[in-house]
């Protein structure tokens, strides 16, 4: 078989040198006849001959790329000769094909290795001649491997917690069977110009890396006959990791090692995933994903380090998250490099270094992580350790909300409610950020008993969730089929949707969403008009009109349905179903960013970033791109916390906080500074923790939280975290005043007045601002009511103290202390409490 195999490859390559050598000789005597035409022809036909083909050859040839040397020697020579050789090349490339196949059809069976190594020891002259073959007939012939003739090569499956072998991706051997290479070869001629250009540097450029190959590329069959994706040498269905490493041969305790990790993840998935609000069985995944990270996989390692840091089903070990992520880190995970991040920006189970934390998230947000990402996005946006830079933050932030946005898009994002844990304590239920369990136990009751409005509201509910409700499609349908049978638009239109997007309770059915869309848009519905919108837009359930899908979309952005607003301002920006209009496709995504609609946000800042329609805006296309990123999934780690903050665990509910307050949250800035205000957190002393706490309230108010900048008043006040600083709290009262006129503000400006202290002694300018208070907050009626009684009972002391001799003498300070006034105040409040108790017997 060997000598065999041998005599058909000499056979081949005397049979190419016989042919091309004809080739030279043709191509000798045509050159020797340049100018006198066909045989037969008249000189006039042969010019106009030659001028036809010249013509058509030119536009042929217009879109190849070749060297200018190479032009200016083919513009010599007449066109009809190099087709002439053109075609005498393709019947040399069709029997070179047919020799080949038929080699490889006898060829049974591969060499073994050893024989194959030894055969290639004894033709070391065979690569000569063919790249002899090559420069001289000007085609590409196809490299033969190393390894022809041994078994064919098993791919490797990939996994991330190996670093790339730089030498095995460059300038790897070709293992293509010996049919595509002959396959290849019918395709040269096509490419012929380019190919002449790269044979006159005596050898053929391989590509460096495999994904720079044309994404056009057919499918191959590799040496395992298995279909691969275009562009790609990797199948599409890999072989388990365990079977292709013992065929690699590696060492038996690896194979072992992941043998378990597999194991361990496929029954940590099987717990996690089968019913996810089982906590228990959350928790057992979990514990059984440690052990898969205790034995290096980094995936787990990566999981179980944030379950870890947040105690989320495992308990509370930043120590045990530090290691875990430094494992992951060290083997290039961009999500471990986020967290190690944190950990350094924090101080925690490390001492705190910003240097280290930012070179952190920069590997992190290269690598495509969208914690790294939103934090040197927001770090270049503040300017915190960097140098502040819009169009850096514009870069970061743009990344993150083309995943938001197209998360959106598809439906996948719920509702996330953002709650400040001050604003809770202040004015608890004045939010109404979560439903009351007993008022969803109220509307269950009501939908049972066939109120319809109770029925819609719930379906909306579990349609879209949020408000302390998960989502639950099952039950939105329930809810929503009987609505719609009492002829209720509202639910007929959701009900049409759910149909139109289809999910795994109920299968799409176009047909059957635009029934239900026509009978919620008869009686007027705006969500069923847009519905038939979409219907006619996208041709699904009915023929495609863009005239008819505009007027709808229309007629529902007229009754102020935000999705028609933002699919008119599409329509407009792209000119489909009617003219371009830059500027009406401004107002209507304005309209839907003004009812807080998504892709509102993104479409505006797409035109501010990119300029179009609108002047150019960096800094307000970062802060739209921002809104847009702090929507995404991460968003909901805000629910997670203020649940555990709640059930009573302030130290996981702070770490997951903390996270967020770094990616640029000002919710979860003011909630942090919140809960290390109150001494709840116990990572951290006394003083670290005003520190901390005066970090995150200045944040905060960066960012336009105004209750953040009067705890800013008080902390310069008090001293907390800082030096008592009465003109610092001044100036945080009066912006906080200013810019949305906060009542505690006004009234620490008026005290402030009052006392003189970093403010001019000035009564009138202090009972100013204390009616100011008063006018703006009735919860500010009775401190304000005290405060002016005690300021009259002040005027009259000082009148009398100008216009007397005995009272010029007293001091109150001296006389009953340096909180005589608080004294008073209490006083004040206690007699009226009596006046009022005396008035309601």
């Amino acid at each position: 078989m060997n000598t065999r195999s041998t005599i058909l490859c000499y056979s081949s390559v005397l049979i190419l040198g016989a042919i091309l050598a004809g080739v030279d000789t043709r191509q000798t005597d045509l050159n020797s006849d340049v100018g006198n035409g066909p045989v037969g022809s008249t000189k006039d036909e042969r010019g106009k001959q030659t001028e036809d083909k010249e013509t058509q050859n030119v536009e042929k040839n217009k879109n190849v790329i070749i060297n200018q040397d190479a032009v200016n020697k083919q513009k010599q020579k007449y066109q009809p000769i190099v087709n002439t050789e053109a075609l005498r090349k393709e019947q040399i490339q069709q029997q070179l094909q047919e020799t080949l196949e038929q080699s490889q059809q006898q060829i049974k069976q591969p060499l073994p290795q050893k024989t194959q190594q030894k055969q290639a020891q004894h033709q070391p002259h065979e690569s000569q001649q063919q790249t002899h073959l090559e420069n001289s007939g000007n085609l590409r012939l196809p490299t033969k491997p190393q390894n022809q003739g041994s078994s064919p090569q098993r791919f490797k499956q990939s996994n991330p917690s190996e670093k790339l072998d730089e030498k095995s991706t460059i300038n790897q051997p070709d293992t293509r069977s010996t049919t595509q290479k002959s396959a290849k070869v019918s395709d040269i001629s096509t490419q012929k110009t380019k190919q002449e250009h790269v044979h006159t540097s005596g050898h053929i450029q391989q590509p460096l890396l495999k994904k720079q190959a044309s994404v056009d590329q057919p499918a191959t069959v590799n040496p395992l006959n298995e279909r691969t994706e275009a562009g790609s040498s990797r199948p599409t269905t890999p072989k388990p990791a365990v079977e292709i490493e013992k065929e690699e041969n590696l060492d038996p305790e690896e194979i072992e090692r992941r043998a378990k990790v597999k194991k361990l993840i496929d029954e940590a998935f099987k717990l996690m995933f089968e019913d996810r609000d089982d906590e228990a069985k959350q928790a057992r995944g979990l514990e059984v994903l440690l052990e898969a990270a205790r034995l290096n996989d980094t995936e787990s390692q990566v999981t179980c380090g944030f379950a870890s840091l947040f105690g989320r089903y495992l308990p509370l070990n930043v120590t045990l998250a530090w290691e875990l992520f430094q494992a992951a880190s060290a083997k290039g995970h961009p999500k471990a490099q986020a967290g190690i991040g944190f950990m350094y920006t924090a101080g925690i189970s490390t001492d705190s270094n910003q240097a280290k934390a930012l070179v952190y998230y920069t590997f992190g947000a290269l690598g495509g992580d969208v914690y790294a990402q939103m934090a040197m996005g927001y770090r270049h946006w503040a300017g915190i350790g960097v140098t502040q830079s819009c169009e850096a933050a514009l870069v970061y932030y743009s990344k993150v909300a083309d995943k938001v946005a197209d998360e959106v898009s598809k439906g996948m994002m719920g509702i996330v409610q953002r709650i400040r844990l001050f604003d809770e304590q202040e004015n608890p239920g004045s939010n109404g950020a979560l439903l009351d369990e007993d008022l969803i136990q109220y509307y269950q009751f009501l939908a049972d008993k066939g109120d319809v409005q109770a029925q819609v509201g719930l379906g909306q509910l579990n349609y879209q969730g949020g408000r302390g409700i998960a989502r639950n499609h099952n039950r939105a349908l329930e809810y929503f089929r009987n609505a719609a049978e009492a002829g209720n638009a509202n639910a007929q239109a959701y009900l049409g949707k759910m149909y139109s997007e289809g999910s795994s309770v109920l299968k799409q059915d176009n047909a059957t969403a635009f029934k239900y869309f026509k009978m919620a848009a008869d009686q007027g519905n705006p969500v069923g008009e847009f519905g038939l919108g979409s219907s006619y837009l996208q041709g699904r359930g009915v023929k495609q009109d863009q005239h008819k899908a505009f007027q709808y979309f229309n007629a529902a952005a007229e009754q102020g349905w935000v999705d028609a607003q933002l699919q008119l301002g599409k329509m407009y920006f792209s000119g489909v179903g009617v003219k371009k209009d830059y500027k009406m496709a401004f107002k209507f995504f304005n309209l839907a960013s003004q009812s807080g609609h998504i892709l509102g946000f993104y479409s505006l800042a797409q035109m501010h970033a990119s300029g179009i329609g609108i002047m150019r805006s960096c800094h307000t296309a970062v802060e739209l791109y921002k809104n847009v990123a702090e929507r995404g999934r991460v968003s909901e780690m805000l629910m997670d916390a203020h649940s555990m903050y709640k059930n009573g665990d302030p130290d996981s509910a702070f770490l997951q906080y903390s996270l967020l307050a770094e990616l640029g949250y000002e919710v979860a800035q003011s909630n942090v500074a919140y809960i290390l205000d109150k001494g709840e957190a116990s990572l951290f002393g006394v003083n670290e923790t005003y520190q901390r706490a005066l970090l995150n309230w200045q944040r905060a108010a960066a960012q336009g939280y105004t209750n953040a900048r009067v705890k800013l008043g008080d902390y310069h006040y008090y001293g907390h975290g800082t030096d008592i600083d009465y003109e610092a709290a001044a100036n945080h009262y009066r912006m906080a005043y200013e810019q949305q006129h906060n009542p505690q503000a006004m009234f620490n400006l008026g005290y402030m007045h009052e006392q003189g202290l970093g403010l001019k002694r000035d009564i009138h300018l202090a009972k100013r601002f204390y009616d100011m208070a008063a006018d703006s907050s009735t919860e500010a009626y009775l401190p304000v009511t005290l405060a002016l009684t005690k300021l009259a009972l002040l005027f009259t002391l000082q009148y009398f103290q100008d216009h007397t001799d005995f009272w010029q003498h007293i001091d109150m300070e001296a006389t009953f202390g340096h909180y005589w006034d608080v004294y008073l105040a209490t006083l004040l409040a206690m007699l009226l409490g009596v006046v009022m108790i005396l008035r309601r017997n």
